[in-house]
């Protein structure tokens, strides 16, 4: 019989063992993160010849691929190609089968593998560095739960507690990676473990800053973008609240797009015949607009400048539709935080710049971050996420609060409106009611032979 004294004494091994495995793992997170930050750089500068002298510079990769020679840019969309072809395919082919973030945090879900999964983050951090239009945040996400997964291994953990230390491990790489510990904090409890407890809060707090702070020591402690002087508005406030739906409706169809390219993407031989044809493409669409290389990053940067017009924005928000679709149908993996903002950015200028020639005085900029926040908050499921995310990137003023809030929360709504009801477009709407009617049809002949068979075998 265990006496009280003994469950005190257990009770306190467990929450001394936690507290170890969570300063532990907001190390490793933020060393690993920090270590694929470098990478990237590395690359970067190597494929577009620029900032050679220093890993971290003020040169921004957009500068630096802006100023590099077409031929150039195609020779290293082309390299990005064969290595991202190459890459997975021995990765599908020879490696362990690959378990996502998600799965690995459903309590006895299946165990992420360490060395498939260390290939995949870096496989990832490499074809973006040579510009491929994927975020790179999944990478040290998969990184710190995969280290998570080991420590919880080592030392014993159990299933739910492992299950907090995974979901802890991914938002302090993505914490690390972009230096946002508030961000990371609310993508663990929000996105993955959907729970804002007591037991989940504060080892996911704990484990996204430590990692933050270890990051700084080699990606340094700077914003992610630098915003000009910014002030709300009437028309502004008016205008978040009337185009909120607007971004909901879109990102509705962006996820529905990018679920549908990533279900027909190759893993067999055909992956690297996608990639040799996708990543060239792209290369070549690079020469006129260098903008489209990379993840996002560079472009959303230039419209919370207000440095794009009307024509620019609308084209480059196609194209980046175009390039993003097209490396996840090709087979490459990465994230879709940055391309998601940088889609919304540049949605929220076109929209706002039809709406400054009714009401004008709002900056370009301006209509990007909220339209930036918006989109994000609807295509990633996540907007308190998404708000935290936003103010930490740009240290926006706490009075753009206000109009990101509302148009969030309108862009949330129709989102899941169209979710619930299963929006579908008009040339399939037929299709899906004829298949739907089949198949009930199918069932209702199913239940009737089951239960004439029951029938004749309950006969005396």
């Amino acid at each position: 019989m265990v006496t009280r004294k003994q469950q005190q004494e257990m009770r306190d091994t467990r929450w001394l063992t936690m507290a170890l495995v969570t300063v532990t793992l907001g190390i490793a997170a933020g060393l690993g993160a920090m270590g694929l930050g470098l990478l990237l750089h590395f690359v970067q500068h190597i494929a577009y010849g620029y900032s050679l002298h220093a890993i971290i510079s003020r040169e921004s990769f957009l500068q630096g691929a802006a100023a590099s020679s077409p031929a150039r840019r195609l020779v290293a969309l082309c390299a990005c190609g064969s290595i991202a072809g190459i890459g997975w395919w021995a990765l599908y082919r020879f490696g362990t089968p690959l378990v996502s973030i998600r799965k690995a945090t459903q309590g006895k879900g299946p165990r992420m593998p360490f060395l498939a999964t260390i290939a995949h983050g870096l496989l990832q951090i490499v074809t973006v560095g040579l510009g491929s239009p994927l975020g790179r945040e999944v990478a040290p996400r998969e990184v710190g739960a995969v280290l998570a997964t080991w420590l919880s291994e080592r030392v014993g953990l159990s299933p739910e507690s492992s299950r907090i230390m995974i979901a802890c491990g991914a938002g302090a790489g993505l914490a690390a990676i972009y230096n946002v510990p508030l961000g990371g904090t609310l993508f663990t409890l929000e996105v993955l473990l959907g729970t804002f407890n007591w037991a989940a809060l504060i080892p996911a707090l704990a484990t996204c800053v430590i990692a933050t702070v270890v990051a700084w020591f080699g990606l340094g402690n700077a914003t992610q973008y630098a915003l000009p002087s910014l002030s709300i508005s009437p028309s502004l406030v008016l205008w978040s609240i009337a185009t909120g739906p607007v971004f909901g409706f879109g990102a509705y169809w962006f996820v529905h797009a990018t679920r549908t390219a990533r279900a027909h993407a190759p893993k067999n031989w055909r992956l690297p015949l996608w990639c040799g044809v996708v990543f060239p493409a792209i290369g070549l669409l690079a020469i006129p607009f260098p903008q489209l290389l990379g993840n996002g990053k560079g472009l959303a940067q230039t419209g919370f400048d207000s440095e794009l017009g009307i024509p620019l924005a609308a084209t480059l928000l196609l194209l980046r539709l175009v390039v993003t679709l097209g490396a996840l149908r090709a087979g490459a993996t990465g994230g879709l935080l940055t391309p998601g903002l940088t889609i919304g950015a540049l949605l929220g200028i076109v929209l706002g710049s039809l709406w400054n020639h009714a009401w004008p005085g709002a900056a370009f900029g301006a209509f990007a971050i909220i339209g930036s926040a918006a989109f994000l908050a609807s295509s990633m499921k996540m907007p308190l996420t998404a708000i935290a995310l936003i103010v930490e990137f740009t240290r926006i003023g706490h009075d753009f609060l206000i109009p990101i809030s509302l148009a969030v929360a309108g862009s949330i709504c129709i989102f899941y409106l169209c979710t619930e009801y299963n929006f579908q477009p008009v040339w399939r709407s037929g299709s899906v009611r004829i298949s739907t009617l089949l198949s009930r049809s199918v069932d209702n002949r199913t239940h009737g032979r089951d239960r004439a068979t029951v029938a004749r075998r309950l006969r005396p």
